[in-house]
Order: structure tokens, then C-alpha cells, then sequence
């Protein structure tokens, strides 16, 4: 019998500079919207068919996980990149899932366990290290709720109120979408009627009400209050859904053209998911196009000079602090005095700043949240960790406009994030070649 031969495994690619980026490319599946999609999905009490679900490693893991709660997964052979989510079969036990800790989404399952079993056992979130994942705000939604929290050095249980409150009124302390998706998810998971006051309005959160809204539910958003409604009894049939493009994989390969001074078109990504770093790109210089679906970056004639302001925040219309990372990368191509700061993620400088550093750059520290450099920096090839999922997108970045060879290692990370970026910047021109383990 002939055997297959074992799938290389890839933990670093080598990149070297070479000509301009340019193209077109189409971006996957976001991860950070169909973790919490899936979530709801798995809280409903009917069938979800959700297309564009990315193969990243984190969503593979919370599928593998979602099961595991009792719901059941069905891929369609017809849809390689869809999941059928149907509704667990009667009242299951609540699994071991201390491999949870593997990814920071895991709080994402309260929800879904509590509509399965009646409480969640769940470890600490893990994922990227780039600071504190402090759980006490998903916490006070939950007991919003009327349910119980216990907590130990290894994790937390959640059990659910004995009697379903009919509503629930809940002011967050500031916007964080995890909250308000968590929020949402247990509403679903309940069926009862939220009012969330001060919330999230990032895509990733108005997607989770568009989605409920085709469920049935009826929705309403402003930046003051979320409202959520369940529908009258339960909906019969299957509801079909769709993760949107990721805004955070479109935003970092519009940064790599314009660092190389190059012109591509990225498809398959809501334009106005990404005004917000589409006017940085322009105020420094790099004329940017948006479109319903895509993004073009423009060549560069005249860099403007002007400085870039990259400010991480949860307010809407705010920086999303995954693009961070991809601009600072970016800053080092072009003139002007950069500053950064992301408070949201105060370890995730700690990991990229060193990594930089090794390529030559020279980043002031102003805290251990806010950093400047001054730019155009000429960087030198030498081997790179990507050591979280953001950090390893900018050192791709980097690595394009280093003199020689540059190794980025820790591709485990890259994946969690993204499928296969790496191949999306070869077909946009660049030179990566793979590493095998």
C-alpha cells in the first residue's frame, strides 16, 4: 500500500528584499469576528451555516472546543470554507477543556456551555502574551445575569442562574468587545432581553447583532446602548451567516506595499472597516483607495513627512491595536518623528520593540505602552521570533526592507492569526521562501 508522505511542517520562512509589491490579493476569513460568531452560533437554539470561516489555528482550535461543549459541527464537502453549527442533542456534562488555555477566545464558550450543561469549568485565557487578561468585566456581565462565579488558581466556573432573568441592564466601565460580546452571547444563551450601556461598536461586535438580527432577534446600536430582543418562541430552519474578510490581515498587507513603495488592490474586505488606518496611510503620504469590498494602496510619489500618530483605542471610530504593530513596522520607512501607544495591550511592545531591534531598528521607549522612533531606518538582515501573532505580521513588514536575509521564526504564532500570510505576500511579489522544522 503507498503512503502518503508526512505534510512538511513550516516554522520560518526566509525573506529577502527585492522589488516593489504589487498585485492583487484576497484576505480570509477574520479570525477575531468568527470566534465570537461561533460562540453565538453554538448559543442558539437552531442550526447556523456559517461561510468564510478561516483555517487558522485558533479557529480550528475553538471548533475542536465547541464540540467538545456539546454542540455538533458539520463540514460541507461542497464548502471548504464553511460549518454547519447545530444545537447540542438534550443536557450533556461540562468537559474538561483545560487545553482552553491554549487560546485567549476561550471565554468566548461560557456562554455555549451554559446553554449545554448549566455551567462552564474553564482555565485561564491564554493566547498571545501581550499583557494582562483580566476576566473580572466578563465576570460582572455573567453575574448580571444572575449567575454564580468561583475562581481558583487554575480557572473559573460560571453556573447558571437557577431562573433565566427576563432582562438585563448593564453599564460597562469602558468599551472592551470581549465584554459586549460576551454580553450578547449569554443573552442569546438565556433568552433574555439585554440593555448594554457604553459598549463595543468595533465590526467584530455590530457583526455578532447583524448575524443575531438575521435570527431572529431584533437589535438596535448606538454608541450609548445595545439593545438585543429574542424573537417570539424559537425559529425553525437553518440561518445562514458569513465571517466577514479580515480587516487585520487587509491592513498589514497594505502596510507591506506601501513599506516597499508599491500598488496593490486587497479584496474581499469591508472598505470602511479600515477609514480609520486608510487615513493614517494618507496623511503620511501613501494614497489609499476604499471600496465596499477592497482596499487599494497607491504608489507613493511624495511622502508627505508628516508623522504618524498610531494611538491604540476602544472608543468607535478608534485604532484598532492590531494594526499597531503593522504601522510601526511601516514608520521605519518613512521620514518624520512616530509615535505608538497602545494601553490596551501594554505587553505586546515588550515582545515586537526587541525583535526590531535585532533587525537594527531603533526604538525609543517612552513607557512600557508608548514608544517613538524616528524614521527612515535602514535595517540589516538577522534571525526574528514572531513571539505573538502581531509581532510576527511586522516582522514580515520589516524583513522586506532589510539589507540581506532575514529569518522570522515562530510561524506557530503567525498561524494562530492567519491561515497563510506568507503566501498572500508571494503573490503579491515578495521573496519568502519556507523553512522546514
Amino acid at each position: 500500500m503507498e503512503i502518503a508522505p508526512a505534510r512538511m511542517t513550516v516554522d520560518a520562512v526566509t525573506v529577502r528584499p527585492g522589488r516593489p509589491l504589487a498585485g492583487t490579493v484576497r484576505v480570509d476569513g477574520s479570525k477575531n469576528a468568527a470566534l465570537p460568531l461561533l460562540a453565538a452560533a453554538a448559543s442558539l437554539r437552531r442550526g447556523v451555516h456559517l461561510s468564510g470561516v478561516p483555517a487558522s489555528a485558533d479557529v480550528q482550535t475553538m471548533l475542536a472546543l465547541l464540540q467538545r461543549c456539546g454542540s455538533r459541527i458539520a463540514h460541507p464537502v461542497a464548502e471548504p470554507k464553511a460549518v454547519i453549527v447545530l444545537p447540542h442533542d438534550g443536557p450533556a456534562e461540562a468537559p474538561d477543556l483545560a487545553d482552553a488555555a491554549r487560546i485567549r477566545a476561550s471565554y468566548y464558550l461560557v456562554a455555549p456551555l451554559l446553554a449545554a450543561c448549566g455551567q462552564a469549568v474553564l482555565p485561564w485565557p491564554g493566547g498571545c502574551q501581550i499583557g494582562d487578561r483580566g476576566m473580572d468585566l466578563h465576570f460582572t456581565v455573567y453575574e448580571a445575569f444572575g449567575d454564580t462565579v468561583l475562581l481558583d488558581e487554575a480557572g473559573y466556573r460560571v453556573l447558571a442562574a437557577e431562573r433565566a432573568r427576563d432582562k438585563v441592564v448593564l453599564e460597562l466601565p469602558f468599551r472592551s468587545r470581549g465584554a459586549s460580546i460576551a454580553a450578547m452571547c449569554r443573552a442569546v444563551a438565556s433568552g433574555s432581553r439585554l440593555e448594554l450601556g457604553n459598549p463595543n461598536l468595533s465590526p467584530e461586535t455590530t457583526g455578532v447583532l447583524a448575524a443575531l438580527t438575521a435570527a431572529g432577534w431584533e437589535a438596535h446600536a448606538s454608541a450609548e446602548k445595545i439593545t438585543l430582543d429574542p424573537p417570539p418562541g424559537v425559529p425553525a430552519g437553518t440561518v445562514a451567516w458569513t465571517v466577514p474578510g479580515d480587516k487585520i490581515e487587509a491592513g498589514t498587507l497594505a502596510c507591506a506595499i506601501a513599506a516597499t513603495g508599491g500598488e496593490g488592490r486587497i479584496e474581499g474586505v469591508g472598505g470602511p472597516d479600515l477609514k480609520v488606518l486608510a487615513g493614517l496611510l494618507d496623511w503620511a503620504g501613501v494614497p489609499v483607495t476604499l471600496a465596499p469590498d477592497a482596499i487599494t494602496v497607491h504608489q507613493t510619489r511624495h511622502v508627505s513627512g508628516r508623522p504618524l500618530r498610531a494611538i491604540a483605542s476602544l472608543t468607535p471610530d478608534g485604532l484598532d491595536a492590531d494594526f499597531e504593530p503593522s504601522l510601526m513596522a511601516l514608520a521605519l520607512t518613512l521620514p518624520g518623528i512616530h509615535l505608538f501607544s497602545d494601553d490596551i495591550n501594554p505587553g505586546r511592545h515588550g515582545n515586537l520593540i526587541p525583535q526590531l531591534a535585532s533587525l537594527g531598528a531603533v526604538v525609543e521607549e517612552l513607557s512600557p505602552t508608548q514608544c517613538r522612533l524616528t524614521g527612515p531606518q535602514r535595517l540589516n538582515g538577522a534571525a526574528v521570533k514572531a513571539t505573538d501573532i502581531r509581532t510576527g505580521s511586522a516582522l514580515l513588514i520589516a524583513a522586506l526592507n532589510a539589507r540581506g536575509t532575514t529569518t522570522v521564526s515562530g510561524l506557530d504564532q503567525l498561524r494562530r492569526g492567519h491561515a497563510d500570510l506568507p503566501a498572500k505576500l508571494r503573490t503579491l511579489g515578495a521573496d519568502l521562501t519556507d523553512v522546514p522544522q
